[in-house]
């Protein structure tokens, strides 16, 4: 993923972007970024697959596929073995919500992919402050207002996300979802996964 912006300062008489409304931000939710205090607990806690698609808003085979393919996999525990459970942390949900949009939008595959190794690179506090923009071919990464205004002048940004605002809602959607503490608790699997139990199905009728 392409973070390099051209580099000069803003003019405090300057309109912001969005006074400009050079791009539709896509908050995913509020604008302001996740406390640190809520990016910290959420980084101790895992997800099972149906809680993770839920919550990202895409479906069970699409999360099985990414997985499988290796765009976003599982990085508390991948699934090992017939009945195991793959468990993703909230900033491998955060990373399938984005995926999902950026595809809905138009980038590529392969783009998506530098994407998210970019993205992988990042704690969730440095994430809070991170904004993505798409002209639906690249993705491009600012981290201030200045940075912003230097890649919309260049024509490069037609859409938006605001990834602390994508933060904050996810924050209060897996509220009472089930979780687990990945640093106390070693969950045992208790049923397969959905697709895993199908293929099988599948297997003995034929």
């Amino acid at each position: 993923m392409n973070d390099r912006v051209k580099s000069g300062s803003t003019k405090k008489d300057e309109p912001t972007s969005e006074e400009q409304g050079l791009f539709p931000l896509e908050s995913l939710g509020a604008a302001a970024p996740a406390s640190s205090d809520e990016a910290v607990d959420l980084e101790l806690l895992g997800y099972r697959a149906p809680v993770a698609s839920e919550v990202a808003g895409i479906t069970y085979r699409q999360l099985d596929y990414w997985a499988r393919t290796g765009i976003v996999v599982p990085s508390v525990r991948g699934a090992v073995g017939s009945g195991s459970q793959r468990l993703y942390s909230f900033k491998d949900i955060l990373v399938l919500k984005i995926v999902k949009r950026l595809l809905d939008t138009g980038v590529s595959l392969q783009n998506v992919r530098l994407a998210v190794e970019h993205l992988h690179q990042r704690g969730v506090k440095e994430l809070s402050n991170v904004t993505l923009f798409s002209d639906g071919v690249g993705v491009y990464e600012c981290t201030s207002g200045e940075e912003v205004v230097d890649l919309l002048r260049g024509g490069q940004g037609v859409f938006g996300i605001a990834v602390g605002g994508a933060m904050r809602e996810l924050s209060g959607a897996v509220i009472g979802m089930q979780s687990f503490r990945v640093d106390v608790e070693d969950p045992e699997p208790s049923v397969e996964d959905e697709l895993s139990a199908r293929r099988k199905s599948k297997t003995r009728v034929s």
